[in-house]
């Protein structure tokens, strides 16, 4: 008797977009697009020159008390600050272009969500991308001697590499 609710992998995007947002969440951001497409949005000159880490929100204020009870009936969202990592010789040109950036977001938006720009001086972390140290050939022909015959070598050589770069990997932790 076969059973149809065996486990099934789900994709990369799914499983990593969930905990993506989270942290996304915890900055202060409603979604990841504002990230994701920041050059998009303000433009190549501002996207090339900053990067957005945070929205820091304002506690919500009741718009009016109730009539009964003094609780709140309606509460509004105050617009909040888009914090921005700028590089130092940009930072003065941006600092000029607040109003603008500001618009841009919220536009993007669809709402006025943003009313302040904060700056922090910092180098830009996505240019920091570090490439994987090469395989060792000595590790990667040891394990191409262990794999099964496969007819394509350019495809045999690539997973003997990738196995000695997953053993390096394992080694180092």
């Amino acid at each position: 008797m076969n059973k149809s609710g065996g486990i099934f992998a789900k994709q990369l995007r799914d499983v990593t977009g969930k905990i993506v947002a989270k942290t996304f969440k915890q900055q202060g951001f409603g979604s990841a697009e504002l990230v994701t497409h920041w050059t998009t949005i303000v433009g190549k000159d501002i996207g090339a020159n900053s990067e957005p880490i945070k929205v820091q929100w304002t506690r919500s204020a009741p718009s009016h008390p109730s009539r009964a009870g003094g609780e709140p009936s309606e509460w509004t969202q105050e617009p909040g600050t888009l914090v921005l990592r700028v590089e130092g010789p940009a930072a003065i040109e941006i600092q000029h272009l607040t109003n603008v950036i500001c618009d841009r977001v919220n536009q993007f938006l669809g709402w006025r969500a943003i009313a302040r720009i904060k700056l922090q001086q910092a180098p830009l972390r996505r240019g920091q991308r570090t490439t994987a140290p090469a395989a060792d050939p000595i590790a990667a022909a040891r394990i191409a001697a262990t794999l099964p015959d496969i007819a394509d070598e350019d495809l045999k050589q690539a997973l003997a590499r990738l196995g000695a770069a997953v053993k390096n990997g394992v080694k180092k932790s």
